[in-house]
């Protein structure tokens, strides 16, 4: 009797331990397969959590305008590395600073707003950052002037919207301020891209 207990007792332990190492090895496994959370997504959680509607599309245009900022910063100093002309190293140089000291002012504007927004390149940015990466030398020119023109046109369209549909007076008033600082940089980018646009 007494080894037909011992022999249970360590069936019971060894059960015990395998389901264990089971449980950890699929913990382990999901964890693995976590795709790391695009932070535009987290902002925008966040928000939804703390917000009501009004509120939330405010919040969510400040999120966008944090994307931009993001996005312009990074391009920005990968056209200054990959650049094959003065003008878009020089194009790329202004835009970093440009939009560095925009997104400073948007980060204290979130933060007295209590809003949440992203802090690091969205999975967009990465996007956007990857394909300009992966262009040929000859062609990163006209890529990136091209993506500033785009993403310029978009950025003015969003702010007009903000400038005058925001709910919140402070808000509406950073996206008015803006606007002339991004119509310039439009200006600037389709002077580079009509260059391309002759070749």
């Amino acid at each position: 009797m007494k080894k037909q207990n011992q022999f249970l007792k360590s069936g019971v332990l060894l059960l015990g331990l395998a389901s264990a190492s089971v449980f950890l090895m699929l913990t382990l496994a999901s964890c693995n397969n976590t795709k790391t959370k695009d932070t535009k997504e987290v902002a925008e959680d966040h928000n939804d959590a703390k917000f009501t509607n009004t509120k939330e599309d405010d919040a969510d245009f400040l999120v966008s305008a944090a994307e931009i900022n993001l996005e312009d910063i990074q391009l920005g100093k990968l056209a200054q590395t990959r650049g094959t002309s003065a003008q878009v190293k020089e194009l790329g140089k202004m835009l970093e600073t440009e939009h560095t000291k925009a997104l400073a002012d948007l980060q204290a504007l979130a933060a007295k707003k209590q809003i949440t927004i992203p802090t690091t390149l969205t999975d967009d940015g990465m996007s956007a950052n990857k394909k300009l990466m992966d262009t040929k030398a000859s062609d990163f020119d006209k890529e990136y002037a091209d993506r500033m023109v785009s993403g310029h046109k978009d950025a003015i369209s969003k702010f007009e919207k903000a400038s005058t549909d925001a709910n919140d007076a402070d808000i509406r008033n950073w996206a008015s301020s803006m606007l002339p600082a991004l119509r310039e940089h439009l200006d600037q980018t389709i002077t580079v891209q009509k260059q391309y646009e002759k070749m």
